[in-house]
């Protein structure tokens, strides 16, 4: 039985990446050994990792003045490195879900945080609008993607202060303008490889303003000046980011990967709306094209567990909902093929049918 895999992270790989992969790992480029077994140091690895910063600059069109960063933690660990780095009198932070949450926690750990919106009040179902960014923030954080709640801004905002961004669950989803950013950073189990690597992309004059003493592993500058290279990389992560990259390229770039992605959320959306017995969870003008979210409607809860089990038993992989929310969520990242969308919409019109 062919499976359909939504699951919201670690997520569906491009089948040739997975591929491409696993033969470097028996053998790579041929040099006979693996490539978790060369040294970072060496002229093989690090042509590795220059090629794979040179597709990030090149898929995003990363202006110049920009750092790119491969490392370890992944958006959690950066969560702490960015107010260690950025926050001096007061930091600004939107509030849309449990990731941020947790960004603002451990940004209160290091100085005073304002929180210039929420949506907390209708369980992070909507972005906030009608906001201010205080000017004398050291930045403004956004989370641009809410896996959990299946919310995003699809938008690149205009802010009066660096503008810092965890854009994990959306990353390389949809073109961004990153000369409107400060920093943007996640981890690369979604849309970019596998996990075990961050990435952080960082426009090096918001750096080396604050006066507190930055523990070397946390200061975005020594990681700079090494290559990423500061401790060793996770290298078999940072290869099979390369491929990934090298395969949105060639697949059209992020012009059609967004082209592919709208389409996909358009048709479970499409789906979901018009069905009597499920429903969507995020306002509609919020909605998420990485992660769907939905219910049973209130007269079907009591078939949540059956139509899971219908489902599983039909090769949809990962499709229950976040433990702290319930119901389902189909995370359609890039790599997901529409016929898998088309799949669970069958699966769902057929489970209607049955039950209804």
């Amino acid at each position: 039985m062919k499976k359909h895999n939504f699951s919201a992270g670690p997520s569906i790989l491009p089948r040739p990446v997975i591929e491409k992969t696993a033969a470097a790992v028996l053998d790579f480029n041929g040099i006979g050994l693996s490539v978790m077994e060369i040294s970072h140091r060496g002229k093989d690895f690090q042509a590795v990792m220059d090629e794979a910063v040179a597709l990030f600059r090149e898929i995003l069109d990363i202006p110049d003045g920009y750092e790119v960063l491969l490392l370890h933690g992944g958006a959690s660990m950066n969560f702490l490195m960015i107010p260690y780095n950025l926050l001096q009198n007061k930091a600004a932070y939107l509030e849309t879900g449990t990731w941020a949450k947790k960004a603002i926690k451990e940004a209160k750990k290091i100085g005073p945080v304002e929180v210039v919106g929420s949506s907390a009040d209708k369980n992070f179902s909507y972005i906030p609008r009608n906001y201010e960014i205080p000017a004398d923030a050291d930045y403004f954080h956004i989370t641009t993607n809410n896996t959990i709640f299946g919310t995003q801004i699809r938008e690149d905002l205009n802010s009066p202060v660096p503008l810092v961004a965890d854009m994990s669950s959306d990353f390389c989803s949809r073109p961004v303008d990153v000369s409107k950013y400060g920093i943007i950073y996640g981890g690369a189990q979604k849309n970019v490889g596998p996990a075990g690597v961050g990435f952080v992309i960082v426009r090096k004059d918001i750096l080396g303003k604050v006066e507190r003493d930055i523990p070397s592993m946390l200061d975005y500058r020594i990681h700079i000046e090494n290559g990423s290279m500061f401790n060793t990389p996770p290298c078999l992560p940072v290869y099979t980011v390369m491929e990934t990259l090298k395969w949105i390229r060639e697949t059209g770039g992020l012009v059609k990967m967004e082209e592919l992605n709208r389409a996909k959320a358009a048709m479970l959306y499409d789906a979901i709306d018009s069905s009597s017995m499920f429903a969507g969870t995020a306002e509609k003008d919020s909605r998420s094209v990485m992660n769907v979210c939905f219910v049973m409607q209130d007269k079907y809860k009591d078939l949540e567990a059956d139509f899971l089990q219908f489902a599983q038993s039909k090769g949809m992989v990962g499709i229950k909902g976040h433990r702290s929310v319930g119901g389902f969520r189909a995370s359609i990242y890039n790599a997901l093929p529409a016929e898998s969308v088309r799949a669970l919409i069958d699966v769902m019109q057929e489970f209607e049918e049955q039950k209804a």
